[in-house]
């Protein structure tokens, strides 16, 4: 076999399974956030002292908001359905807990990307600029609605 030829059935299977990395992606974080923000929902009192803590600003509104958007923004992308919404938020809270919790453990650039959250934010940023891909809920409605919408277009 040649590598022209191993190239080619590399590029055939690749292009086959387009849809699953965002799948496995949706899945790993949604599964992650809907059991993390979960928690976080029954423990808000622990959560108010740890932001106070942390000195995040209003940790009495921000604790039940960010476990409402770990929580639901799981849920939604377990499902692939508002994937690009869901990872925006998803996202911020990385941010917000990268400057406020892991702050102090960063030195250098090594430091940022070597931790679990940064790799979250990639994996968010990702998902909101790429969508849910095929194997999701934001697919098959766009398929849905696509010919209607085409169809007032066209009237």
């Amino acid at each position: 076999m040649t590598i022209a030829r191993i190239e080619e059935l590399v590029h055939t299977l690749a292009a086959r399974l387009t849809w699953l990395p965002p799948a496995v992606a949706r899945l790993t974080l949604g599964v992650s956030f809907t059991l993390t923000g979960w928690g976080k929902l029954h423990g808000l009192d622990d959560l108010v002292q740890y932001f106070t803590q942390l000195g995040i600003p209003f940790a009495s509104v921000q604790a039940p908001m960010v476990a409402g958007i770990e929580f639901f923004g799981g849920l939604l992308l377990i499902l692939g359905l508002m994937t690009r919404f869901a990872a925006v938020p998803l996202l911020g809270t990385m941010v917000v807990a990268i400057l406020t919790a892991k702050w102090e453990d960063i030195h250098g650039l090594g430091d940022l990307v070597g931790t679990l959250e940064f790799a979250y934010l990639a994996m968010f940023l990702w998902l909101a600029v790429a969508g849910g891909g095929k194997l999701s809920l934001d697919h098959l409605l766009g398929r849905l609605v696509r010919p209607a919408r085409d169809a007032v277009l066209r009237a």
